[in-house]
């Protein structure tokens, strides 16, 4: 049996909370290209963690793991198997996201175009407004300059009344660009496909911990 150390606690959790990251902004996704309609805090929760840039801390990243608590609770349920239709979007829109990180891993000049444009967004969201759904359209441009560029895409599905409101489909590709800034930070906090599967159950657990606060 192996012992899990502190140093490896912490390393899980810290991986938790960015795969909830991911989860928390494709289930908002999913959930506004069928119906409209998705929580507006915790739209507006993931996507702060753009603004953040000089920090690889999720607690930095995302304010806390009570931001976080729609994607822990997608997480907790995907990991345990409950609830699979109700997050089968979610789940094969994380996939792809994780594909998109990858590639714009790759992609220098991409990865600048994006950073300058969020910084110069961010001043919008100082000086202009305090609601983050309205600059939805700046962070929309930005996904379109940049990742939608990539020869993979996403394949969003759902409602196509929904999807063809422009301010649906800004939401959704502010929150994919949200997405793929907690698939960055995942992979900086040395997250991998083969430790998902053998730490799926220490991550559900953590996350089942994280929800009960």
């Amino acid at each position: 049996m192996r012992l899990m150390t502190h140093a490896t606690m912490n390393s899980i959790e810290a991986q938790t909370l960015a795969l909830a990251g991911i989860l928390q902004a494709t289930y908002l996704v999913d959930q506004i290209a069928r119906t409209g309609q998705a929580d507006t805090a915790a739209i507006n929760s993931i996507l702060h963690s753009l603004f953040v840039f000089e920090s690889d801390d999720p607690a930095v990243v995302y304010a806390g793991a009570h931001n976080l608590q729609l994607g822990l609770r997608a997480l907790r349920d995907v990991l345990s198997g409950h609830n699979r239709e109700a997050y089968q979007g979610a789940v094969r829109y994380g996939l792809g996201i994780l594909i998109l990180q990858k590639l714009l891993a790759k992609t220098p000049e991409a990865q600048n175009t994006i950073r300058t444009r969020l910084q110069h967004t961010e001043k919008k969201l100082e000086f202009f407004t305090q609601d983050i759904n309205e600059i939805a359209p700046s962070l929309a441009s930005i996904y379109q300059d940049t990742i939608s560029r990539f020869k993979y895409r996403i394949q969003i599905t759902g409602s196509l009344q929904q999807l063809q409101n422009s301010a649906n489909a800004d939401k959704i590709r502010a929150l994919l660009l949200a997405a793929i800034r907690s698939a960055w930070l995942w992979r900086r906090l040395g997250g991998r496909r083969w430790q998902f599967v053998l730490n799926r159950n220490a991550m559900r657990r953590c996350a089942d911990s994280l929800i009960r606060g």
